[in-house]
């Protein structure tokens, strides 16, 4: 583990950003929260963006370095002063806090004001349908900025792991580069390994094509952002209310996705694009999905691509390609599709911005808390339409992610002992299969500890 526990005792920052201009009652709002539930998603996800780089996948090694880590707010005639102690000393430069850091903390601030205020306190959204969830992923972006209108370049999705090995998170750089190259901009999950990857490669890139305005847009969640905290490109940075609605985002924000390698958090997103595209509402929706690594990595997309076949057959594996070893043509592949994609849409008066038209069911939508009774609940057999049950094991991957590096999933799994995962037989054996292998390939955890498994498969 490395975790920079140097620390600056006192100092005051100004928010920047669009966390600048704020509501009086905002203001008021920052300035009360001290206890309870926002002070302490506002501290766990500031002392997040003010660590990265920090090389551990486990937030209470996090929370336990900077255990006296404070953060408060004070009401000024211009809106708002922050008043960090003891806050991580590489998130400054001569005592200056870094401008990156500082517009991703203004953002940290910006969306949990704005998910406790307007979101849940409102009453204006119904957080139990298709649409009112959709509806509550879309204010959220548009608050965030994230919603251009007008002219697309082609965002796309990069989605893998952030424990990836140095050839493999090389290789992302390559594909993103030539990304650049295209005039594509890139959307991650903000992390390290293959979130800050394609990023890094983009930025070369756009900067030899002259490209000012290049977005590199990460989306994250609190459960998760002290494992995967934003990495230094990132330059707008959307904190989602759950994993659920983080993965929505992805999906309405972009034109196309490519899959690096990754781990069971990867193998969740997979799950979820494929079930979403998998229901016959969305059988024309153009949404191009492109698996790739180096040529090291093909066993790893082998495996996952006979999963899919064994478990749901041709209807899912024909809304995917693989491509090995080749960033170029994956990069030409995805700026011809992303152009048809944007075609699609202004020929059916849908938004280039937000895909409006993508069918989300509430299998995808309804937050998953993942427990053991949840977990054990889960409904893991092909007696069900084949969206369901990618539905199903998107919830348990979840699961498994929130066990490994999600707080409140370590502390259950110490109380109470792995997850118990039950289910159809030859489903469990083909899942165990594809657990084993991450395992083997070292893709379950950082720093090369012996993986200790959350879970335990009951067929």
């Amino acid at each position: 583990m490395r975790i920079e526990k140097r620390t600056l005792k006192s100092v005051a920052v100004n928010p920047v950003a669009s966390l600048a201009v704020l509501a009086q009652a905002e203001v008021n709002d920052l300035c009360a929260a001290r206890d309870g539930k926002l002070f302490d998603l506002i501290r766990r996800c500031a002392l997040a963006v003010m660590t990265s780089g920090s090389y551990t996948d486990n937030p209470r090694e996090l929370l336990a370095a900077f255990a006296d880590f404070d953060i408060a707010f004070e009401h000024v005639e211009r809106g708002i002063r922050i008043h960090l102690s003891n806050a991580p000393a590489v998130a400054f430069v001569d005592g200056e806090m870094i401008l990156g850091v500082q517009e991703h903390l203004s953002s940290v601030l910006r969306d949990l004001v704005y998910v406790t205020r307007e979101i849940e306190a409102s009453g204006r959204f119904d957080p139990t349908s298709p649409a009112g969830i959709t509806d509550i992923v879309f204010h959220i972006l548009r608050n965030a900025n994230l919603l251009v209108p007008g002219h697309q370049a082609g965002l796309v999705v990069c989605w893998g792991g952030h424990a990836i090995e140095r050839h493999e998170y090389d290789y992302t750089k390559e594909v993103g580069y030539q990304l650049g190259l295209r005039g594509l901009d890139v959307c991650t999950g903000c992390g390290p390994g293959a979130m800050k990857g394609p990023m890094k490669g983009a930025t070369i890139a756009h900067a030899k094509q002259r490209i000012a305005k290049g977005r590199y847009i990460g989306i994250t969640e609190p459960g998760i952002i002290a494992a995967e905290a934003p990495n230094p490109i990132v330059n707008n940075l959307v904190i989602m209310p759950d994993i659920e609605k983080r993965l929505e985002g992805f999906v309405r924000l972009g034109h196309g996705i490519i899959i690096f390698p990754g781990g069971v958090g990867t193998a969740e997103e997979f799950l979820y694009l494929l079930g979403i595209l998998a229901h016959p509402d969305n059988a024309e929706i153009p949404l191009p999905l492109i698996l790739t690594g180096p040529a090291s990595s093909e066993p790893y997309f082998r495996q996952l691509d006979a999963f899919i076949q064994e478990v749901f057959g041709e209807q899912f594996a024909r809304r995917y390609r693989i491509v090995v070893d080749d960033p170029a043509h994956v990069a030409a592949m995805m700026r011809r599709d992303t152009a048809e994609v944007l075609a699609f849409r202004d020929g059916n008066d849908d938004a280039a911005y937000f895909n409006w038209l993508l069918r989300i069911g509430e299998e995808f939508q309804k937050p998953f808390v993942p427990t053991h009774e949840s977990m054990a609940k889960l409904e893991l057999s092909r007696d069900q339409p084949p969206y369901v049950l990618a539905g199903n094991l998107r919830r348990m991957f979840s699961g498994l992610v929130c066990g490994n590096v999600k707080e409140d999933g370590i502390r259950a799994v110490e109380a109470h002992g792995p997850f118990e995962v039950r289910g159809e037989i030859a489903l469990m054996r083909g899942i165990d299969h594809l657990l084993q292998s991450f395992i083997a390939q070292g893709r379950m955890r950082l720093n090369g500890r012996e993986y200790q498994p959350c879970y335990r498969l009951v067929k």
